[in-house]
């Protein structure tokens, strides 16, 4: 009998194709799993990389709010001349004057530095002819809202100026020059001290260690609880005889309405 021929074409490449069709899945895993393994080392690189940057601005942000927080802890010592309840009050002016500004103000707040530029010299001309006298009470509510010590290193070197009789040109210099809100520049007492500089006669090593050593912290520390207990909202706060005059919309003060208004209480 012949030999009987059997044909394998077919299946040789049936064969064939499912190890090709294997060996492209195969290929396939290894490229999915390559792409996986690249995915997993850009996030973790991508994670190291946010953290390292996130620690970078918590540092700058630390550097930048004075985390060296004043000692507010020791006695009250209350600048040269204050008065008030608790000696918490800077005055500004003659006794005898017949109406009072009380002004609340933060070295740091924006809206203070915003009064100051636009009745600093209305003030002034009123304060000199002996028609107001000004009792400015300080606070450190920015410190509380931002972060830092800027307002209350500011109010201590503030309240050392008025020991040296040289509050009012002093007061003037760190609203005409103060950061923006963010920027703690004033927690820096060199900066505070440079600043004195433009005050004639003020820089002075009795001054300079007035501000270094934070003679006043707990005397500003002290003036910013009444500002709280007092609940007044917001800084500046300015009241005329008692009377708050200022942010008001419905019946906003202008220079000339302050000046109209004492002038009026001193003819009376």
């Amino acid at each position: 009998m012949p030999p009987r021929f059997v044909w394998r074409g077919v299946s040789d490449k049936n064969r064939e194709g499912k190890r090709n069709a294997r060996e492209r899945i195969a290929a396939e895993r290894e490229r999915e799993k390559a792409r996986e393994r690249r995915r997993r080392t850009l996030i973790v690189g991508a994670t190291v990389a946010c953290v390292l940057a996130l620690a970078a601005v918590i540092g700058v942000i630390a550097a930048n709010t004075g985390e060296d927080k004043p000692d507010t802890s020791g006695p009250v010592a209350a600048p040269t001349g204050a008065s008030g309840q608790d000696s918490l009050v800077i005055p500004v002016g003659q006794d005898t004057a017949k109406s009072t500004l009380t002004v609340w103000e933060d070295f740091r707040c924006p809206a203070c530095k915003n009064f100051e530029d636009q009745y600093r010299s209305t003030i002034h001309e009123l304060t000199e002819a002996g028609q107001l006298r000004v009792e400015y009470r300080l606070a450190t509510l920015i410190d509380k809202n931002m972060g830092g010590s800027g307002s209350l290193r500011a109010a201590n070197a503030a309240a050392c100026s008025q020991d040296a009789g040289k509050f009012t040109a002093y007061h003037d210099v760190l609203f005409e020059n103060q950061p923006e809100e963010t920027d703690d520049a004033f927690a820096e007492n060199s900066k505070l001290i440079e600043l004195a500089g433009k005050v004639d006669g003020l820089v002075t090593p009795t001054f300079e260690k007035c501000v270094n050593d934070g003679t006043h912290n707990s005397w500003v520390a002290k003036s910013n609880e009444a500002f709280e207990a007092a609940n007044l909202g917001g800084t500046p706060t300015v009241l005329l005889n008692g009377k708050k005059v200022y942010g008001d919309p419905q019946n906003p003060l202008t220079p000339q309405k302050l000046k109209q208004m004492v002038e009026d209480a001193a003819k009376a």
